[in-house]
């Protein structure tokens, strides 16, 4: 059995730092194992113009620990008054990585987000002319349409037609957690991808719900049946350059999770790497973690893979992580995957 597993430091392709108090009681959690990693931009406010993104990321910089080697990559919310010649001059100027799609209503903190796509097709214009990626949180908000189908009716409605549109268009589906999404992106020849999160590759529906609501399984997109989780397992374990981390670990107070009407999200960051390994070795796959975690995103965003490596080892006995991360604002609870974890990053990141 493999004991050592060495690979090149790992980025996060979708990453929720929030700000204030909890920004920095969670941003050592990615740090510590990740180089880099995709910020969202859903604050309150939004983080809608370079100057906004400057801002958020002079707060983030700060808030590192002494001696942190991690790179936020910032993106831009997009809101139907975006202005093109903004986000064009801030992709160009290196200042965000990303612009982020939300679809009004979607998820925590979108009210902002986009209602009519017709409103925003000049700055995607301008994007895909300029070379600009569009990170898209890919559900339909329709009341009519069930929450288990967002995703599939965002595909045929809006996904689609807006790549055949805009075919120069760099996408990056978000999150995926359908069989329907895994096959409308390995069917692509060019210009989408899809990140998967690690706790979409571990829970479905039936751990959400089954013997009582475990808030701190509610995330958006919703976990879905069990034949779609083993869908994504394959695709993440497959080598395919088209798919790469994005953990979405997204905290939240307790207070705010465990209430009658708890936001979305799951906290991932502290554990992510054990559990991935995990994963990856049940599904005979270890070769291939390097590919998910390492490789794949930064190539398919333009950028060189981290020259830092890092040696995660699998131990005789459990390892143990925190149940919870202390904060002032009160405690984030990390996430739980339901079994063991024997994998750890071992010591800080090497140059070899």
């Amino acid at each position: 059995m493999t004991q050592t597993l060495t690979l090149r430091r790992p980025d996060d392709w979708h990453l929720h730092l929030r700000d204030g108090a909890v920004l920095e009681a969670v941003l050592p959690e990615t740090a510590r194992d990740f180089a880099r990693a995709i910020i969202m931009p859903n604050l309150v406010p939004p983080v809608v113009t370079g100057k906004d993104a400057t801002a958020y990321r002079d707060r983030i910089l700060a808030a590192l620990p002494e001696g942190s080697d991690f790179t936020p990559l910032m993106t831009l919310y997009l809101t139907e008054d975006t202005d093109p010649a903004d986000v064009v001059t801030a992709h160009q100027s290196g200042l965000i990585t990303a612009v982020k799609l939300y679809p009004a209503g979607a998820t925590t903190n979108s009210a902002s987000g986009v209602r009519n796509m017709d409103k925003v097709r000049p700055v995607l214009e301008s994007m895909a002319d300029h070379g600009v990626p569009l990170c898209m949180h890919g559900e339909v908000t329709d009341a009519d349409i069930d929450i288990f189908d967002r995703e599939a009716v965002f595909i045929d409605r809006v996904l689609d037609p807006l790549r055949r549109a805009l075919p120069e268009l760099k996408v990056i589906m978000e999150h995926i957690t359908t069989a329907q999404a895994v096959g409308y992106v390995k069917a692509a020849n060019k210009n989408l991808a899809a990140t998967i999160t690690t706790h979409h590759l571990v829970i479905n529906r039936n751990h959400l719900l089954v013997g009582g609501i475990r808030p701190h399984y509610y995330c958006l997109p919703v976990a879905k049946r069990e034949e779609h989780r083993q869908a994504l397992r394959a695709f993440a374990t497959s080598g395919d350059k088209r798919v790469f981390l994005g953990t979405d670990s997204a905290p939240h107070v307790d207070a705010t999770k465990e209430t009658g009407c708890g936001c979305a999200g799951c906290f991932t960051a502290t554990n992510t790497l054990s559990i991935l390994a995990h994963v990856f070795e049940d599904e005979g796959a270890l070769d291939q973690l390097e590919a998910f975690a390492s490789l794949n995103g930064a190539a398919y965003y333009g950028l060189h893979p981290n020259a830092a490596k890092i040696t995660l080892t699998r131990h005789p006995d459990p390892v143990s992580y925190p149940e919870k991360i202390t904060c002032p604002a009160g405690p984030i609870t990390v996430f739980d995957p339901g079994f063991p974890l024997y994998w750890r990053a071992s010591g800080p990141p090497s140059s070899g």
